[in-house]
């Protein structure tokens, strides 16, 4: 091809002719191939192209107008090793996928990770990690983008996307995984195992706030070959069979969108890396058996063994830092694999003392608790509630704090805007875990974590109309030994209990853990309420929330390739009886929420007005509302229906209640008050039945005989008692009647004796 290029010298001036040969046009297409899938009646497309040719492995995945980019790269510096498995995971959001331009008026770029976004990245690093040899020293990114935001959720999406991203490149990973969401509507029948199996499931039904659609259930499921690889649910109490048969449904869909991964790889994959495990030093390992194995044996059971393996951890670096001489060439890098063989060692450990023994690390039975302890209140009478919760030495202190419709949590994102009323925010101190640290800012642990607890408690939050506060709940913990996630759902809930909030019911969560024989998938134990090394080099860690109803919450992290699903629908049953036992405790302690919240709490009234009323209490401006807000201290949130909220502490609430009151006030024929005349008319007077409306009263309606002339009776200022006689809402006139209300009022002609008063006083209603 040639082409003509015309061009002119800035210098010279002159025009100048290029005449360039581009090539074929093959150099100008896009090289791509597309592969198609259908999942519950609705295509997910792969396209591959060189759009992002530079990474490892790269996807574009469509589904439903929804379109995910993902990318997967390994770097090649091991110098820099953090000394684990370096994999970072990245879920950008991009608001030209949802058609917006957001952000303030002089930045218009996206800012900091949204929390939905960093919730996506922990749904991401939790299915795919799992599935990397750990001895690989390389870092590892993946980052999904968000290009376009449709019917399917993007994060479903992503991870399929990450999983063909990793699959197509050369990075050793032993995927892929499929992913699928499935909910059940409430109302949809089933709350046995067996008649569950009828229910009509929702398959990838994209809503982005699930919480507020109407679902029983919401389940996320991650999964490979058959087995569950990562779960994330929220339920409204939903009992476990009716759990247990959604994830065997979703397992289903899962396979389905694996298999057709497979395929594709097969297709379109790369040669992976070789990355064999170093070789093994010899003396190291004959050093490690002799010195250090026998004393952990001897001294990981039993209570403080904390301490004690950190004290053999310590001997064993000392021993490591002898035998190298710091001339060696690769010293550090033995020096940190032998750290890694204290690990390893522990992990085998725990795996035949569970399950040959029945043994665990702390000599607790299988399903045993740890001592558990719970207090409402007590803390500081200036809270509105507060909530303590002790399972061994799992501590979290939860407070919960009460607020007006004003306070509400604006969300403004790519796929979620609107408003919150319920948070959930949970706070992890270095000194929990006896540890020093950087304080500020909150990390992606942190907020799922947080999350979590706010998933299960959501679902017996009562309903605006019920209880229209916006409540904080902020969770500390204050000390951990094993899923402080857990200890916050049940301190969160004795906080809002003890702050008077009407919960539906009290939640408790536990967490589950397994020892699953590596050679024998079928032989395995159940731990109940995983603590320490068991948290550490268990086999999963499975999250369970709920009432003694049902379910409100499940997230499942995994440590080996997959989870079959026997094992969680035994790890359900084991966990309710926990959950059980935990409510017990925790009911005993506080029976049902508070009868009154806090004196030091705002008071809430509710006014219903007419929706065409708004701009009336509104103003030209927010004038009126305002003054409103400055006269009495009251916050004010009007809704679209016409509800008003009027939240206020020491009478604020009922002062700035009354003037709306009067204010909207629809006046009816019949109604009956105490008037001030405010205008003498030669036909009549005009009345101010309030602040807000007046009305006429003709002088043929003064008195019970005929009246000669107004002031001969009225007088500006003077109260009279009026009743309404019409009411004219096109013209908005008002007229009234005095002879209707008192017929004595006027016996005989006088003179007007009240003097006008310097400021207009409430009327009284008579009746």
């Amino acid at each position: 091809m040639y082409t003509l290029l015309i061009t002119t010298n800035l210098v010279s001036g002159r025009i100048e002719l290029f005449l360039t040969i581009l090539g074929s046009g093959d150099y100008y297409n896009m090289q791509s191939k597309e592969y198609s899938i259908d999942i519950a009646g609705k295509t997910m497309t792969a396209v591959f192209s060189d759009l992002a040719e530079q990474a490892g492995g790269s996807v574009m995945l469509k589904c439903e107008d929804t379109v995910v980019l993902a990318t997967a790269v390994m770097g090649n510096d091991t110098k820099h090793n953090p000394g684990f498995f370096n994999l970072t995971v990245e879920y950008m959001e991009r608001f030209y996928a949802s058609g917006l331009i957001l952000g303030g008026q002089y930045n218009k770029r996206e800012g900091r990770p949204s929390d939905k976004a960093i919730l996506a990245s922990r749904v991401i690093d939790r299915t795919i990690r799992p599935l990397f040899e750990h001895h690989i020293k390389n870092p590892v990114q993946v980052i999904a983008t968000v290009i376009s935001v449709g019917a399917m959720d993007p994060t479903i999406l992503a991870v399929n996307a990450v999983s063909l991203a990793l699959g197509v490149s050369p990075i050793p990973w032993a995927g892929p995984v499929g992913a699928a969401q499935i909910s059940i509507s409430k109302g949809a029948g089933g709350t046995t195992h067996e008649s569950a199996e009828n229910t009509e499931f929702k398959i990838n039904d994209y809503v982005p706030n699930t919480g507020e659609a109407g679902y029983d259930l919401d389940l996320v499921v991650c999964g490979k070959d058959g087995n569950v690889v990562m779960i994330e649910a929220s339920a409204m109490q939903v009992e476990e069979g009716r759990v247990t048969s959604a994830i065997s449904q979703v397992l289903q869909l899962v396979s389905q969108i694996e298999n057709w991964q497979k395929d594709v790889i097969t297709k379109e994959g790369k040669t992976k890396l070789a990355m064999p495990k170093p070789d093994e030093d010899e003396t190291m390992i004959a050093l490690f058996k002799k010195e250090i194995e026998p004393k952990i044996m001897t001294d990981l059971f039993g209570a403080d063994s904390k301490k004690r393996i950190a004290a053999i951890e310590d001997s064993w670096v000392l021993m490591l830092e002898n035998l190298y001489p710091e001339s060696q060439k690769d010293r550090d890098d033995l020096i940190m694999r032998g750290k890694d063989y204290v690990d390893i060692a522990i992990n085998e450990i725990v795996h035949n003392a569970a399950l040959t023994e029945n043994k665990r690390v702390d000599l607790r039975k299988m399903d045993e608790i740890r001592p558990l302890f719970a207090q409402a209140g007590g803390v500081s009478s200036k809270l509105h509630g507060t909530g303590i919760f002790y399972r061994g030495q799992t501590h979290v202190l939860s407070v919960a704090t009460l607020g007006g419709p004003e306070t509400q949590l604006e969300i403004e994102g790519m796929e979620v805007r609107g408003k919150k009323r319920f948070m959930h925010h949970y706070n992890f101190p270095p000194y929990s875990v006896g540890e020093t640290g950087r304080l500020g800012g909150i990390n992606r642990r942190e907020m799922g974590h947080g999350f979590l607890a706010e998933k299960a408690l959501a679902g017996v939050i009562p309903n605006k109309d019920v209880f229209p506060y916006t409540i904080r709940l902020v969770s500390e913990s204050t000390s951990s030994n094993g899923s402080t996630s857990q200890g916050s759902i049940c301190a969160g809930t004795i906080a809002l209990m003890d702050a008077g909030v009407p919960i539906l019911a009290p939640v408790a969560g536990i967490a589950m853990g397994a020892m699953i024989d590596e050679k024998n998938p079928g032989k395995y134990k159940i731990l109940t309420d995983i603590q320490g090394p068991e948290d550490h080099h268990g086999d999963m860690d499975f999250k369970v929330a709920g009432t003694r109803s049902g379910i409100t919450a499940i997230q499942l992290d995994i440590k080996v390739g997959g989870i079959p699903p026997k094992i969680l629908e035994d790890a359900l049953v084991q966990a309710k009886a926990a959950r059980l036992q935990i409510l017990d405790l925790m009911e005993k302690e506080i029976p049902k929420p508070r009868a009154d919240i806090s004196v030091n709490a705002p008071k809430i009234l509710v006014i219903r007005i007419l929706p065409s009323q708004i701009g009336m209490v509104i103003g030209g401006g927010g004038k009126t509302v305002n003054m409103i807000r400055e006269k009495t201290g009251a916050e004010i949130t009007i809704e679209d229906d016409g509800t008003v909220f009027v939240t206020g502490k020491n009478g604020a609430a009922e002062a700035a209640k009354k003037i709306i009151e009067a204010m909207t006030h629809d006046w009816k024929v019949g109604d009956t008050t105490q008037g001030l005349v405010m205008k003498i008319l030669e036909i009549g007077a005009v009345v101010a039945l309030s602040e807000y409306a007046d009305g006429l009263v003709h002088i043929s309606e003064i008195a019970p005989f005929r009246v000669q002339k107004v002031t001969d009776v009225l007088k500006e200022g003077q109260l009279v008692p009026v009743k309404v006689t019409a009411v004219d809402k096109e013209r908005g006139r008002i007229s009234l009647s005095i002879k209707d209300a008192d017929s004595n009022f006027v016996k005989n002609p006088y003179p007007p004796t009240a003097a006008k008063p310097t400021t207009t006083p409430s009327p009284t209603p008579l009746n």
